[in-house]
């Protein structure tokens, strides 16, 4: 016998067109929005937290020269 999961209808406003370029990210990857989204959720319950750090201070964008150099360190001459 298997056991059925409750669920819940979850709505919310987006604007159109990040919804819409979210949709066509997310068909390349062979899933919809509501798929990324309990994907988010999951990862919010195991990790009792957003997955991702939220700030208003971004971290310094490497340049091109630094991050070469930064992933030589860490991985060696290639």
């Amino acid at each position: 016998m298997a056991i059925t999961e409750t669920t819940s209808l979850f709505r919310t406003r987006v604007p159109a067109a990040r919804l819409r370029k979210a949709e066509e990210i997310l068909a390349r990857m062979g899933m919809k929005p509501g798929d990324a989204f309990n994907m988010l959720l999951a990862q919010i319950e195991m990790r009792q937290a957003l997955p991702f750090e939220v700030t208003t201070h971004p971290p310094e964008l490497l340049s091109a020269e630094r991050q070469a150099a930064e992933w030589q360190e860490v991985l060696g001459a290639y």
